[in-house]
């Protein structure tokens, strides 16, 4: 009976103790502990932050490493010192470390603390590490955690390394595209990180307690446990004291506001456009990369994480090429690596342990136990295809849009939610090319107005690691306008262009169009009197290195634009338009910004040398056809970069890469010239995603070593047109995931999308599926096209009783036409007319094609240039089509020889790859597919296919040098035409094909 009131007394007591701590709480806001924080002094107080140092009156070892600690934006500074139980900053300095930390303190307590912008973070920390090592003399661990471990990244990149230690990370993500948090797809990131940018944290903060439910809602059922477990230790006051500090901590008093701006700039750098993983995010106007990065990096990652899951956390290894990057998986949640018993137990000694290895700088000594290099698992993110491969080509092709869906519906889930959210983006810029009109407004300057409008702080284009936004150029243009229009320049003036590949060359370009003029975008190095001459140039504007070269030949008024406003002498014959003062001119009243309408002339470019020389003129509708025709053949988008490497007196330039992103919003890359040795670590800097080319230009990437930077790399589209066959499969095979990714270089995913424009009529075609070689289909809002049946004896199209041009056969070789639209083009030549039907009318573009069962179109030769042969005619394509399935052939070019009974010979010569060996049998096979009549008569080896500034192949040096010569081993071969084989070519063979005189002339 004595046990009944002993445990009545337990229970009272208890419930006395669940009580007394209860109303503690109730009062207080937790138990009071009596802990004390860890010692530390506040070396500086800056703006953005307070500079600690822990335990400033402890003596340390001359050789302590100091180690720098990160908070994240959401967590006071005290989340490396949350209780004497939980103080990282205590274990380290019991480990022998020198601990600092950066504390951004309470944004909402601090003046213009819910202004700070990510730029303001990031450069606080790159501040702090400099004042630490002056204050040390040593180099700094970074370190951080969640958000302050993406600070780490970001401040060391933007630092290029310096100062830097090594880095290290607890739960930080860097790829926002994998699984995140609430279960969101990886693909319904973007677009719901745009809306909060946009619309909700542009202009307001999270408040702490905001930040707090976030926190706890990421993961409600621990929350859930953390608190039952809390309510049931009531009446354990011992049990709850040795917890209290974390559990204070994670119901609110750790944590702090975010301010609106800063969110924002992370959702749109690194959300939306995932540039961690990319590269060509800004800080201060620079652009950073974090593969710049060459100090050793540790990712920790938590087994039971649910914020920073460890494939985000995992993919540092892809964004940092040129170090290696090391993890440890800790059996642990998010705050738990960092707090909670994993931290003492796994997480610190991990570091003191790293920390001591890397200052070893012993390259022989393995890693520290644990520590290993992040696996290589490859790039697990599926590239959505384009659009119009999906959708708009199909549909343009006659293909179902029910088996296009089925088809897509056997992707993954992420793969279709892509596909959709590409046919919402790209469907209305298809219509919008079907609604222009003969006097639609639109030009280059209005689209780029639209986008300014649209969003003014983000970037237009990059260059020379600076980044200027739609709002800066904008200004810039109409300066440039105002300038332009003091000197007299008006509307419809055709105005030269001479200008290497710089922003003002950019800049002048909108300008003439914002203004209604004419650019003649002139060739630097071409005939530029004869080029004036065509254009019918008024008055040149050029950049300072063009200028006196313009002067010296044309004899007119040169205006100079470039090269800063400091004063300079610029010599006789050049006004300096950078002296003008644009607020000091007065605009007339005929001034209307963006007259251009459809139909009008826009841009004059040049192709052909010297008397070869011709002008094509390009109207605001075909410009935008281009425009809106790549942005949406491609996919573009805002989250792409474009590298223009063509200058923008290249077709290519103005109509694709300027033209795709400006229709797009996506940024623009401008690059001085094409540089093999350069290019990866530029995709890296600026974020480039898609890349333009034109003809071989890419031959040089595909036989270089590999580059540190081109592991993972960011490009999903290669952008142009004339790319060779087998170049195009080597491109893949190496850029797009094939079998020649360089072992330890894994290749991206990277697709090529070729086009073909017309110079006559307004025929556009687009290869989105990558068939290499082909010229896939008409791209939707471009002129309707037609195969003609073509007689190659006569040139002529081939008509029918009725006097009716007959429509070309499935597989037949025909003439490509294109159907006349009225006014929306500015065309010369006159369209034929009752072509197909009465009344109709077409452009004969004077290229000839064949379509195959699959719907797609190839270019089979220019009319002009097909060779007729006594065994029949031998186009150009098709054999370099056939010989680019040759591993050993690089390069091929086709051309006709005089024969010695006078009809001419099919000639091809070739490059072979390094490490490869040309075989008859091989040239054999390759040809053997095409008719008899259409092989070429002699194929020889060459050293070098010579090619123009821009990369296109050319005959005329090769056709000069007159027949090939055998030799041992052999180099050259003969079609032996009652075998169909290829042989060796022999002196007597040589002489029989053209004849003793061409022999002895050549020899």
């Amino acid at each position: 009976m004595s046990l009944l009131p002993a445990a009545v007394g337990r229970r009272a007591n208890r419930l006395g103790a669940v009580a007394q701590n209860a109303l503690e709480v109730l009062l207080l806001g937790g138990l009071q502990t009596g802990d004390r924080p860890a010692p530390f002094e506040v070396v500086t107080e800056q703006r953005i932050y307070r500079l600690r140092r822990y335990f400033p009156d402890s003596r340390r070892a001359d050789d302590a490493p100091v180690v720098l600690l990160i908070p994240p934006m959401m967590l006071a500074a005290e989340v490396y010192d949350v209780s004497p139980r939980a103080s990282a900053v205590t274990e380290l300095h019991r480990l022998g470390m020198d601990p600092w930390v950066v504390d951004f303190g309470a944004p909402e307590h601090e003046e213009g603390g819910l202004e700070r912008t990510l730029t303001d973070h990031v450069l606080a920390v790159s501040d702090a590490i400099d004042r630490v090592r002056r204050a040390t003399g040593r180099d700094v661990h970074l370190t951080g955690y969640s958000q302050g471990g993406m600070f780490c990244y970001q401040a060391a990149a933007y630092r290029r390394s310096a100062g830097v230690g090594s880095i290290v990370t607890f739960g930080s993500p860097v790829d926002f595209s994998s699984a995140l948090p609430f279960g969101i797809p990886g693909g319904l990131a973007p677009g719901l990180a745009h809306v909060l940018a946009e619309r909700v944290f542009d202009d307001r903060a999270l408040p702490a307690w905001a930040s707090s439910a976030v926190f706890r809602a990421l993961d409600p059922v621990k929350t859930l446990r953390q608190r039952i477990d809390f309510v049931r230790r009531l009446g354990d006051r011992e049990a709850l004291l040795s917890r209290e500090g974390q559990r204070r901590f994670l119901e609110g008093e750790g944590f702090v506001a975010w301010s609106g701006p800063a969110i924002a700039e992370l959702l749109r750098q690194f959300v939306v456009h995932n540039r961690m993983i990319s590269g060509g995010f800004v800080i201060e106007g620079r652009l950073v990369t974090l593969a710049d990065l060459t100090c050793p990096i540790l990712a920790f990652s938590g087994d039971a994480d649910t914020i920073a899951r460890r494939a985000s956390v995992r993919a540092i290894q892809r964004a940092t090429p040129r170090t290696v990057a090391y993890e440890l998986p800790v059996p642990s949640g998010h705050f738990g690596m960092i707090v909670g018993s994993a931290a003492g137990e796994v997480t610190l000694p991990a570091v003191r342990d790293w920390i001591r290895w890397v200052e070893a700088g012993d390259p022989a000594a393995p890693p520290p136990d644990g520590l290993h290099p992040i696996a290589d698992d490859g790039d697990d993110d599926p590239r959505a295809p384009a659009v119009l491969q999906s959708v708009g080509l199909a549909t343009s092709a006659g293909v179902g849009l029910t088996r296009t869906l089925s088809r897509s519906a056997r992707r993954s889930a992420r793969g279709v939610l892509g596909i959709a959210s590409e046919a919402a983006s790209q469907l209305p810029r298809i219509v919008r090319l079907e609604q222009i009109g003969p006097h639609t407004r639109i030009s280059l300057g209005s689209l780029l107005d639209e986008q300014a409008r649209r969003a003014p702080d983000d970037v237009l284009f990059l260059f020379a690691d600076r980044a200027h936004t739609h709002a800066a150029a904008k200004h810039r243009i109409d300066s440039v306008v105002r300038g332009l229009v003091s000197l007299g320049v008006r509307q419809g003036q055709h105005v030269g262009v001479l200008m290497g590949s710089r922003p003002s060359g950019l800049t002048v370009v909108a300008a003439l169009s914002r203004l209604g003029a004419v650019a003649v975008l002139m060739r630097p190095g071409g005939d530029l009197a004869r080029e004036a001459e065509l254009g019918g140039v008024e008055v040149v504007v050029a950049d300072p290195e063009q200028a006196r070269g313009a002067v010296d030949a044309l004899g007119i008024e040169v205006l100079v634009l470039g090269g800063g406003a400091d004063p300079r002498d610029l010599g006789p014959g050049i006004v300096d338009m950078e002296r003008i003062d644009p607020d000091a001119v007065r605009l007339p009243a005929w001034y209307r910004p963006n007259p251009g309408r459809a139909a009008d002339l826009a841009f004059v470019v040049f192709s052909g040398e010297g008397d070869a020389t011709r002008a094509k003129r390009v109207t605001n509708h075909r410009w935008a056809l281009s425009a809106f025709g790549t942005a949406a053949a491609a996919s573009l988008s805002r989250a792409d970069t474009v590298y223009a490497v063509t200058p923008l007196h290249h077709p290519s330039g103005l109509l694709t890469s300027v033209g795709g992103a400006v229709a797009s919003g996506a940024r623009i890359a401008l690059a001085r010239a094409f540089d093999a040795s350069t290019f990866w670590d530029e995709v890296r800097r600026y974020g480039v995603t898609a890349v333009s080319y034109t003809w071989t230009m890419l031959r040089e990437l595909t036989e270089a070593p590999a580059h540190p930077a081109e592991a993972h790399h960011p490009v999903r589209l290669f952008i142009g047109s004339g790319m060779p066959r087998g170049l195009w499969l080597r491109v893949l095979d190496r850029f797009g995931g094939g079998t020649s990714a360089t072992p330890g270089h894994p290749a991206g995913r990277a697709r090529v999308v070729e086009f073909y424009a017309s110079t006559e009529g307004d025929a556009v075609l687009a290869n989105v599926t990558s068939r290499p070689g082909s010229k896939g289909r008409r791209l939707p809002g471009s002129a309707d096209v037609r195969l003609a049946r073509w007689d190659p004896a006569t040139e002529t199209l081939l008509e029918g009783p009725d006097g009716f041009v007959l429509p070309a056969e499935a597989g037949e070789v025909g003439m490509l036409l294109a159907r006349a639209r009225g006014g929306a083009e500015t065309l010369p030549g006159t369209p034929l007319r009752g072509v197909f039907r009465r009344g109709d009318a077409w452009h004969s573009t004077g290229d000839l094609f064949r379509v195959d069962d699959q719907g797609d179109w190839w270019l089979v030769d220019h009319a002009a240039a097909a060779i007729r042969t006594d065994r029949g005619v031998v186009y150009a394509f098709p054999v370099h089509d056939a010989l680019g399935l040759l591993p050993a052939i690089d390069l091929s070019v086709v051309y006709p020889l005089d024969g010695a009974d006078g009809a001419p010979l099919a000639v091809a010569a070739v490059t072979v790859r390094g490490g490869h060996e040309l075989r008859a049998q091989d040239l054999t096979g390759a040809l053997s597919g095409l008719d008899a009549g259409c092989r070429p008569d002699v194929v020889h080896v060459v050293d070098e296919i010579p090619v123009t500034t821009w990369f296109r192949p050319m005959v005329g040096p090769l056709r000069a040098a007159g027949v090939p010569r055998p030799g041992r081993p052999a180099r050259a071969w003969v079609l032996d035409r009652e075998r169909g084989t290829y042989v060796a070519l022999t002196d007597a063979e040589r002489r029989r094909l053209v004849g003793e005189e061409q022999v002895a002339a050549a020899d």
